[in-house]
């Protein structure tokens, strides 16, 4: 990965090395994501901006070492008043809680303040699927002869039939295309840069295949898979964009999002008897917890239908009620 340098007018010289020497050893020895790095990114400034204000003047790392519990809870106070949320404070804190682990680790400063601090408390929350009818129908199987009609097709194929990130559909390049008959999985590159295969069903290397056939100029086998129509690698934003629109057209829940459709994928497999080891493999999750969240879903889905179906489901939810 490139090297990443960073100058911000509202940090010191010293400070801008250390952030500097941070932002590299996340992405090179701790592998995180591009994306993850952007959001470090975007959340450190936030933080080192408000402190500029603060404190009054560019930020030196004798500043950040007798920074106290109180600094850190004004930032959150400030993010509060902005509009910020729990989850977005949450995440916040936790990439500064990272910079500082960092320079303790190499001896720059230590400053055990921001452990003080309480975190807020994110609301537990479970991921929301689309039935299997919506997913289905979110996939386009017609024949038209446009390459953004069948460019989006492929996407969503990847998403519901493989359980892909949208991430991880984007970074694909031509070369990891399942061209081959013999070839029935994909290469895909997860978080922390950890490659795994992924089964292909015959309907989404059918949808990939049929987009190839309609790619306008796609000798370069390096060159990204999905394009946008300036010929650049497509961005998430454009696939959200084109959800947004489909789900206004079929009259779709709000729950549909490009990442519905991996949830979905993975709630639909539950459903069917798949076990979740099998399961955490596929969405590439590095901890069983993480896939353990599908079990809250099916649940909930079975508790829905037992309470409107069963013919005594008023009784029982007077029972419980006084119970």
């Amino acid at each position: 990965m490139q090297k990443i340098t960073y100058e911000l007018p509202s940090l010191k010289e010293e400070t801008n090395q250390a952030l500097t020497c941070w932002y590299n050893y996340i992405a090179d020895e701790k592998r995180v994501s591009k994306n993850t790095i952007e959001a470090y990114s975007t959340d450190v400034e936030s933080f080192f901006d408000f402190l500029s204000s603060h404190i009054g003047g560019p930020i030196s790392l004798t500043n950040l070492k007798n920074l106290v519990a109180s600094d850190f809870r004004a930032f959150m106070a400030s993010r509060r008043r902005s509009g910020s949320g729990p989850r977005t404070i949450a995440r916040l804190m936790s990439s500064l809680r990272s910079l500082f682990q960092y320079l303790e680790k190499v001896d720059i400063i230590k400053n055990h303040a921001i452990h003080s601090v309480r975190i807020p408390k994110i609301p537990h929350s479970i991921p929301k699927p689309l039935s299997t009818n919506q997913a289905n129908n979110l996939i386009d199987d017609n024949e038209k002869n446009s390459w953004v009609i069948a460019r989006d097709n492929a996407i969503f194929l990847l998403l519901y039939g493989c359980g892909l990130r949208i991430s991880e559909a984007l970074e694909l390049n031509i070369k990891d295309a399942p061209t081959e008959d013999w070839q029935d999985s994909i290469r895909v590159m997860g978080k922390g840069r950890k490659i795994r295969e992924v089964p292909i069903l015959p309907d989404v290397k059918k949808g990939i295949l049929r987009y190839l056939e309609l790619y306008p100029g796609k000798s370069d086998m390096d060159a990204p898979l999905f394009i946008g129509v300036k010929g650049g690698r497509l961005s998430p934003r454009i696939v959200q964009i084109t959800m947004q629109r489909m789900k206004n057209s079929m009259n779709l829940p709000d729950n549909a999002t490009p990442h519905s459709l991996r949830h979905s994928f993975a709630t639909h497999l539950l459903q069917a008897g798949v076990d979740l080891r099998s399961i955490q493999e596929l969405l590439g999750h590095s901890s069983l917890s993480s896939t353990q969240i599908y079990t809250e879903v099916d649940k909930k889905k079975l508790t829905d239908v037992h309470q409107n179906s069963h013919p005594r489901s008023g009784h029982l939810k007077l029972v419980s009620d006084n119970s």
